[in-house]
């Protein structure tokens, strides 16, 4: 895959500029373009913009009270890399996703771990009856569905699954239980009003776009999220965005599903006169 993506990149005819953060997007002031200020003071101008920086950059933090105070170890599950040196703790996972259930059932082989959630976990098979893998029933047309205009937010997504990890959490390792209520120094408070003392707290919550540089056009909504139809920006002709999740479709957000949408705003671009 990454070979695929290495030959992908030298295929355009285009400039590649790698290790070039953009600071910030504003208009050119005559509304028929757009000038980009960039983190070592360069600027860039461009008639159309496409920000294709996705919907995973930002790791989504829950407001559970407390948890700024919190004195053990506190992880986002993109810092998790390895089992090992959480051996003999007691360890919280807060979550309800793949992720978040992955990484409790292999930590529970060597920690002492609940999975927290406000909602109990859904479960996908990996193979529904009929033998073949879930990801080719999407295939099929379900993921390509222009859904993306009713899904406000993200949804929740099901955890996909061949088995091990739902008898994973049917064992109890890892146990599945309500959010905790609140932190407390090194302790949580469950919602029986126990509390116990946690080593590790591992935040499996998802993510959320990163588009902090769009402020300046006023182009985002609550939580940062960029407000668009099927990628193309309401109030900013030539702004347009890429991998958003549901951004059109189910797929909008992988690998699968992303060339459709890249290929269909260029088209719009294109037809308002933004190449």
């Amino acid at each position: 895959m990454v070979d695929y993506l290495l030959r992908y990149a030298d295929r355009p005819d285009a400039e590649v500029r790698t290790g070039h953060r953009v600071d910030e997007v504003r208009g050119d002031g005559d509304g028929e373009g757009f000038e980009m200020t960039l983190a070592d003071g360069s600027q860039l101008a461009a008639r159309a913009v496409v920000a294709a920086t996705g919907g995973f950059a930002s790791p989504n933090r829950p407001a559970l009270p407390g948890l700024d105070s919190f004195t053990g170890t506190l992880l986002r599950v993109a810092q998790y890399h390895d089992p090992k040196p959480f051996t003999g703790r007691r360890v919280v996972v807060v979550g309800a996703g793949n992720s978040a259930v992955q990484v409790a059932a292999e930590l529970a082989g060597h920690a002492r771990v609940s999975l927290a959630s406000r909602a109990p976990v859904k479960w996908f098979e990996q193979r529904p009856p009929g033998g073949r893998d879930l990801h080719f029933w999407l295939n099929t047309g379900l993921d390509i569905a222009p859904l993306g205009r009713f899904q406000h937010a993200p949804a929740t997504m099901a955890v996909i699954d061949d088995g091990r990890y739902r008898a994973a959490v049917a064992a109890g390792a890892p146990d599945r239980c309500p959010m905790f209520t609140t932190v407390e120094g090194s302790k949580v408070i469950w919602p029986d009003g126990l509390s116990e003392k946690i080593d590790t707290i591992v935040l499996a919550t998802g993510y959320r776009p990163d588009l902090g540089y769009l402020a300046p056009l006023r182009a985002l909504g609550s939580q940062g999220r960029p407000r668009h139809r099927n990628g193309l920006a309401h109030a900013h002709p030539g702004l347009a965005f890429v991998g958003l999740e549901w951004q059109r479709s189910l797929s909008s957000a992988s690998l699968r599903g992303v060339g459709r949408d890249a290929d269909r705003v260029a088209r719009r671009l294109a037809a308002l006169g933004r190449p």
